[in-house]
């Protein structure tokens, strides 16, 4: 597996992005949905990865910082077809090497709070991601869980 940094340019980013909001109003309602569309993760503060396996799309994944110490995981996603392969623990271990390297002392994400969304909790759990009260401009919310992680 290959993880490059994207310009979100491609078609096949676009379409996952899609695939990742869509996702996400199935199990949330709108005012508890954080994933960013394509114009939202062309910000300055955010770099974003996908992970391909030969020309496939596997999955994609941002790191925003939120100040010189503290970034935010953001858009992780697996493509469909490469579900429970390593992708989403592999992009994981990618930004989390990539905060390090920037200096920061601390990783921190969002994520549901519902069944739907536990694979996601399983796997962050793993990494030793403990959970935490909202960060940057989060407020508490039934809907969310909020992980954090010193590095």
């Amino acid at each position: 597996m290959e993880i490059k940094k994207d310009d979100l340019s491609g078609i096949e980013v676009a379409e996952l992005i899609k695939e990742h909001l869509h996702g996400m109003t199935l199990s949330s309602p709108p005012e508890s949905i954080h994933a960013l569309n394509v114009e939202e993760l062309r910000q300055p503060n955010i770099t974003f990865w996908t992970a391909w396996e030969g020309t496939e799309l596997a999955g994609m994944g941002a790191l925003k910082e939120l100040d010189p110490a503290h970034g935010e995981i953001k858009s992780m996603r697996t493509s469909s077809s490469y579900l429970r392969k390593g992708v989403a623990r592999t992009m994981l271990q990618y930004i989390l090497e990539e905060a390090k390297a920037r200096g920061y002392r601390r990783l921190s994400l969002e994520t549901g709070s519902m069944a739907s969304f536990e694979p996601a909790r399983k796997l962050y759990e793993t990494f030793s991601f403990t959970y935490c009260l909202p960060f940057a401009d989060y407020v508490k919310d039934s809907n969310s869980v909020f992980m954090t992680k010193e590095l």
